[in-house]
């Protein structure tokens, strides 16, 4: 990670009382006067210490009563600079961290609580420092956009990392003593068995600055003991849009076009985190929810939707995707998403409800489209009846956003030049990349689309898969007929500038 010096005089001078929060860096010592829940209450940021002033940044430099609370806060002077009241909030978010507060709820930890782990009491365990310590790591998790948090144990310290983007982080390191309650306490919330160390599944609900956060959590055996994954659910998520998935104009147009079928399956395919869910949902949002009756069967539900009936698919009770399948069929279903194709009942089912007038979406794990094809054959459904039933196939990737706070023309590896030539036919060899900033804590990214290959199920391949056609004729075929793969939909985006060439070869395999 890039690491940038700012000379804080010189960002001051000549802005004429503003300051562009995204690259200035802010001082741990001016953090330390305005404690969080005051610049929040203000909607201020501390900046810097000069000559006995504290400098600020607020949305309203004019707000006299909020000058005087915060000179009072701090014991001196205040110098105001106005900032967006956006900039404001996010600067806030990435400037107060808790983990020293989480490290310090464990430093008197004795060592002597790792060795009794499993026998933690309920009790003991709820007035513990792990009760304030996990709800700090989730809160933090939220303010740095994480989808994953990992608890892991070490020979000699315990790991904690945030998925951000796609990318692991660590963020912190805490003693070992504080695993066997951390542990605990997530097994007590999750409602899973405290004293086994068997794999478990759990999950649980946790309120961050007035939002509800789902959160699942897995725990499994590991060589120095259980280590833990938290996914991340925002209930205050809302569900993207086709057009901010990341579809190029043309592959935008082809897949809304396969969503205006009344009837037949459309499959979104990729493997795990790679935004299938997503855009099952977006897809979901693009149909007519009052005029039809959509009924989706997931595991688990991650969002709720308004209009639309979703259902939990629940093993004990006898609920999986088959059974559950079998069941919607009878309640008069114009469409159906099925979250996950993953046995033959269900594949079968799926197809023969494609075949008599629903529309069904699913997803399935399979490298690109026509993996999807062959794997819907491995589950045993015969290839003439996917012919008939399969609209397309869509398969997709996640990448990283250059960040469009420091993005400038840098030089591109020379590997990473070359396969983008190869591909587009071009000789470049600048790319925007981000210099690295505050908005971006220094990566050089900010957020993540999809790239995507979409296969529309024509004559000619309905021809081809009943008759045994290989993989790779069935591949041949597609981008006869015009399919634009993920490798070169890729590139087309290095070429808008929206992600680099480096980003396009760690996450699309190029298949010729």
């Amino acid at each position: 990670m890039r690491v940038k010096t700012v000379d804080i005089e010189k960002e001051l001078q000549g802005i004429g009382g503003t300051v562009n929060l995204n690259t200035y860096q802010i001082q741990p010592e001016a953090l330390k006067l305005i404690p969080e829940p005051v610049a929040r209450k203000y909607n201020a940021i501390p900046l810097a210490i000069n000559n006995d002033t504290l400098t600020v940044a607020m949305a309203d430099a004019g707000d006299v009563l909020a000058l005087e609370a915060l000179a009072a806060r701090a014991q001196m002077r205040v110098e105001p600079l106005s900032a967006p009241a956006a900039d404001i909030y996010r600067a806030i978010d990435r400037s107060y961290k808790s983990f020293i507060e989480i490290e310090q709820q464990f430093s008197d930890l004795p060592a002597s609580t790792a060795a009794i782990e499993g026998k933690i009491s309920a009790d003991a365990v709820a007035g513990a420092p792990a009760v304030r310590a996990l709800n700090l790591l989730i809160s933090e998790a939220v303010k740095n956009r994480a989808s994953d948090i990992h608890i892991e144990p070490q020979e000699d310290r315990l790991r904690v990392r945030y998925r951000i983007d796609g990318m692991l982080h660590e963020t912190m390191s805490l003693p070992l003593s504080a695993h066997a309650s951390l542990i605990s306490r997530l097994k007590i919330i999750g409602n899973m068995n405290i004293a086994e160390h068997k794999p478990q599944d759990g999950q649980f609900s946790v309120k961050v600055r007035n939002d509800k956060i789902d959160v699942r959590v897995a725990t499994i055996a590991t060589t120095y003991g259980e280590m833990a994954v938290l996914r991340i659910l925002d209930k205050s998520f809302s569900a993207l849009s086709l057009t901010e998935l990341g579809f190029l104009p043309s592959t935008l147009q082809q897949f809304e076009y396969m969503l205006k079928s009344p009837f037949g399956m459309i499959l979104v395919s990729g493997p795990t985190g790679s935004g299938k869910t997503t855009s099952l949902y977006a897809s979901i949002n693009h149909l007519d929810c009052k005029g039809r009756n959509i009924i989706t069967i997931e595991d688990p539900v991650e969002y709720s939707f308004k209009d639309i009936n979703q259902i939990q698919v629940n093993p004990r009770a006898g609920l999986t995707f088959a059974s559950g399948l079998r069941s919607i069929m009878r309640h008069d279903p114009n469409v159906i998403l099925v979250g996950e194709i993953r046995d033959t009942e269900t594949a079968q089912i799926a197809v023969q409800a494609a075949l008599t007038g629903h529309l069904v979406l699913s997803s399935v794990h399979a490298n690109d489209t026509v993996g999807a094809l062959f794997r819907l054959i491995d589950l045993g459904v015969a290839p003439f009846l996917i012919s008939s039933a399969l609209i397309g196939v869509v398969a997709q990737r996640m990448v990283r956003r250059v960040c469009s706070h420091c993005r400038r023309p840098f030089q591109a590896p020379p590997e990473a030049a070359l396969a983008y030539c190869q591909e587009l036919s071009e000789i470049r060899s600048e790319f925007p990349y981000g210099a690295g900033c505050n908005s971006c804590a220094n990566t050089g990214y900010l957020g993540r689309c999809a790239v995507f290959e979409i296969l529309t199920m024509n004559e000619e391949l309905r021809r081809l898969l009943p008759i045994g056609a290989s993989a790779a004729q069935m591949r041949a075929e597609a981008k006869k007929q015009g399919m634009v793969t993920m490798w070169r939909d890729g590139m087309l985006k290095v070429k808008a500038g929206i992600t680099t060439p480096c980003e396009i070869m760690r996450n699309v395999f190029s298949i010729g």
